[in-house]
């Protein structure tokens, strides 16, 4: 099995190498409070720490308003650590957050019919 040089270690069969807790230093709690459907979005400031791996691939995908469970979805890790990564970059001002709208209520009719015309076209 070789790694990649530009890339994480990655192994065909396990997938990442790199243990979650490790990318968080331990941490499973972040500091801010996001939710999976809050959407994060890069400021263009600068972190005057050096970022690591994570941490700058977490930004890159933040150039737009993205949520928090996309960003855990492109950076293959769970949520709780993608939220880690994201509140480090909250901290030092390189992200802001906003909250997700309010759901829609569920048993409103139209909600309902809107939601069967998009699948029924998708199918």
């Amino acid at each position: 099995m070789t790694a990649p040089k530009d890339g994480p270690w990655l192994d065909d069969d396990a997938g990442r190498l790199v243990r979650p807790y490790t990318v968080s230093n331990g941490r499973t709690r972040p500091t801010t409070a996001l939710d999976l459907l809050s959407m994060v979005k890069a400021t263009g400031r600068v972190p005057e720490a050096h970022l690591d791996p994570d941490h700058a691939r977490a930004l890159d995908l933040c150039h737009d308003p993205t949520s928090v469970a996309e960003v855990a979805a492109h950076l293959r890790l769970p949520a709780v650590v993608t939220k880690v990564l994201l509140s480090d970059l909250v901290d030092c001002g390189a992200v802001t957050t906003r909250a997700p709208g309010p759901a829609a209520d569920p048993t409103d009719r139209s909600v309902l019919e809107t939601v069967l015309n998009g699948l029924q076209r998708l199918l």
